[in-house]
């Protein structure tokens, strides 16, 4: 597959994002991932989502680290300052869990931490399932993992088609309308860096026909597969989930259901945040993790 790869001047002087960059070879193309604090601490693995990159951490990053985790934050394929196959047709759910699981084993993460949010979620849930192993906890946060066996909102319908349809994709702009804070012209044009042109938006212009919609849907099957895994998942499990996100917003109620591990009280709903609330309450985000964690014998 041919694959485009965002020129480095554009993420220059980016706003509250001074990490290092870190590359890693996943099937031949090059993933990129944030990587701060101690190499022998407890890792924190925080996966994005539509059509993000891991600057959507920036505010969970530092409070993480300040606490002695290791925060491993990867740019899936297609997005960030990773590579960018250039077709819709080269992205599949299952070829994304296969670069996914090759990043996971190439780092050796173990006794994870995982932080997850839309796109972040579908993938590192199923990830968590098929590798029990290597999982120590999960903090969901406006997520899940859809089956296609049932009815998807109607905000998610409209989304999926604007994806698809839609000459004019503005990245930036996607992320403010998924915010309840109106985001500063230069954060707009950080979500925007590694996106210059419609080639490299291949991969976040395929994420919303990737999800499960039918039963008969690809992902449908390892997707139920996981969930009875999930429904005897011991090991700890929150929700973190907003109260403004017209797309997952009551979801939480039926992990804290289905999930041994989530049947406690130690869940929270973030108070003012829509879909991207790491944006909107990143730190509140973050210290609820931290504490969850640490209430759990999950300390770094």
């Amino acid at each position: 597959m041919h694959a485009v790869t965002t020129d480095p001047a554009r993420f220059n002087n980016l706003p509250d994002y001074p990490f290092a960059p870190n590359f890693v070879d996943v099937d031949g193309l090059a993933m990129h991932f944030v990587d701060e604090g101690p190499r022998s601490a407890r890792v924190m693995l925080m996966l994005h989502g539509e059509p993000s990159w891991s600057y959507l951490y920036r505010h969970m990053i530092p409070p993480a680290v300040a606490a002695g985790y290791r925060v491993v934050a990867p740019d899936l394929i297609g997005f960030g300052k990773s590579a960018k196959p250039t077709r819709v047709a080269d992205y599949s759910y299952q070829q994304h869990m296969d670069w996914l699981s090759a990043f996971v084993a190439a780092l050796e993460l173990d006794g994870i931490v995982l932080i997850c949010q839309d796109w972040g979620s579908l993938l590192g849930l199923r990830l968590a399932a098929e590798q029990e192993e290597r999982f120590a906890a999960i903090v969901l946060a406006n997520g899940g993992l859809p089956t296609g066996d049932h009815a998807m909102p109607k905000a998610f319908k409209i989304w999926q088609r604007f994806a698809r349809y839609s000459p004019w994709f503005p990245i930036g702009k996607i992320i403010d309308r998924g915010t309840t804070t109106e985001l500063a012209s230069d954060v707009i044009a950080a979500y925007d860096a590694p996106f210059p042109g419609g080639r490299y938006k291949a991969g976040a212009r395929a994420f919303p026909r990737l999800v499960p919609s039918q039963p008969d849907d690809p992902a449908s099957v390892p997707n139920r597969a996981a969930w009875e895994v999930f429904k005897r998942w011991e090991k700890p499990f929150a929700t973190a989930f907003s109260d403004k996100d017209p797309i997952t917003r009551g979801m939480d109620r039926m992990w804290q259901s289905a999930v041994p591990g989530a049947r406690h009280d130690q869940h929270t709903v973030i108070r003012g945040g829509g879909h991207f609330l790491q944006e909107d309450r990143g730190p509140e985000l973050a210290a609820f993790a931290i504490q969850y964690c640490a209430a759990n014998g999950l300390g770094p």
